[in-house]
């Protein structure tokens, strides 16, 4: 692949079903597709919502099938969060549509999760690990948040240094602001301010480069 084109939502939609939060993310969907993405990852959560008192019940396939469908069309890789049921524990979760790939894949949240360009797959990590088991051929570790200013902070910090330690850019979307991209180095190359929007990062010939997507 000689150019990887990847974005965050910056999506912070307020709804009260997964239907709707499943139309909403069509949005983005193509949005991403028409800036050429082939990967978009979404916060944490982003299809069920955090729910009030705890947390909402998992969503079916049958729901989330049009999101497994507008990634086949679009050719687009999407990471989005939701809730699962493991072991009787309600937890939160991922979830990966990808075109290479015709079934609903669930994993737990995790501290984020790495992937190689066009594998079917996610590689979830525990960045509290001394040695995180890093594939070292990924291109990529994915954060799911949905953070306030506080832990924001913590999280960046966090995220910079696990950048520059192991060599691997870092994407993360978070709900309502400070979504942002670090190069391999541990450097900035965007972070976006608030609002609903996409934060786009192409890597090539001259590394990575970034830019901020409004969605009207």
């Amino acid at each position: 692949m000689s150019r990887w084109n990847i974005a965050a939502a910056q999506y912070a939609g307020q709804h009260h079903s997964v239907d709707d939060h499943v139309e909403h993310h069509l949005r983005f969907i193509e949005e991403a597709a028409r800036q050429q993405c082939d990967l978009l990852v979404f916060p944490e959560l982003s299809l069920t919502g955090p729910g009030t008192t705890t947390l909402p019940a998992p969503p079916g396939d049958r729901q989330l099938e049009p999101l497994l469908a507008a990634a086949q069309f679009h050719r687009i890789t999407v990471i989005a969060g939701l809730t699962l049921d493991l072991q009787g524990q309600r937890q939160k979760g991922l979830v990966l549509f990808t075109p290479y790939h015709d079934g609903i894949l669930r994993y737990p949240q995790g501290n984020g999760a790495s992937l190689i360009p066009g594998e079917k797959q996610l590689t979830i990590i525990d960045t509290q690990s001394d040695s995180p088991n890093l594939d070292p051929q990924a291109t990529l570790f994915t954060s799911c948040q949905a953070v306030g200013e506080n832990r924001w902070r913590q999280s960046i910090s966090m995220l910079q240094r696990f950048a520059h330690k192991y060599a691997i850019a870092v994407l993360m979307a978070n709900a309502r602001s400070g979504s942002a991209l670090w190069d391999e180095k541990g450097q900035l190359i965007v972070r976006a301010d608030k609002g609903e929007l996409l934060l786009t990062g192409s890597l090539g010939r001259q590394g990575w480069q970034g830019d901020i997507i409004p969605l009207g």
